[in-house]
């Protein structure tokens, strides 16, 4: 499996889309948190889901993510993403405080594997390749989470420390050397 640049990510919004709803199906509608829809589709519905994501989806692949790879298996299914933010200037990303709004600031976003692949290594990989890349970059590295979710734990086991509750988040800044 490798990962890869999305040169044009709306050229792969469907696909996009059908692979969130694998991760909202395996995560029994947690993630993503959907935090802004009152009623919640079924993880079993996915045009529901559709209705409800596509749009933000859009917003995220057009206007947010300066950087979005996929991680494929042998077949082209995609089973992860990650995306980073780097350039915060001028971004409707309410969810970022203003603190950590600033040119050393870089975000590891979008960060998903398929249920079908959780425990085989392919989230480490896909986290190793975006802190390297934002550190390249010259980035400090951060993550927005959500406390409740199994990722908030998985991210400091990884290496991020919390430094603030922001809102329902919890922003994480990755301390010290990776892994």
């Amino acid at each position: 499996m490798q990962i890869k640049k999305v040169d044009v990510p709306l050229k792969i919004k469907d696909n996009l889309l059908r692979f969130v709803f694998r991760v909202y199906q395996g995560t029994n509608g947690a993630y993503p948190a959907l935090e802004w829809v009152e009623n919640k589709p079924s993880p079993d519905d996915f045009e529901r889901f559709k209705k409800v994501y596509e749009s933000f989806l859009e917003f995220r692949l057009k206007d947010e993510f300066d950087e979005l790879y996929v991680l494929r298996d042998e077949d082209g299914k995609i089973a992860g993403t990650v995306a980073i933010v780097y350039n915060l200037k001028g971004k409707d990303v309410w969810w970022v405080p203003e603190d950590i709004k600033n040119e050393k600031t870089g975000l590891i976003e979008f960060f998903m594997v398929d249920p079908e692949y959780k425990g085989k290594g392919c989230g480490s990989k896909l986290l190793e390749f975006a802190v390297e890349r934002l550190k390249e970059l010259g980035k400090e590295v951060y993550v927005i989470t959500f406390p409740e979710l199994e990722a908030y734990s998985y991210y400091l086991k990884k290496g991020f420390e919390k430094v603030m509750d922001y809102k329902e988040f919890v922003v994480l800044k990755m301390k010290g050397l990776f892994f």
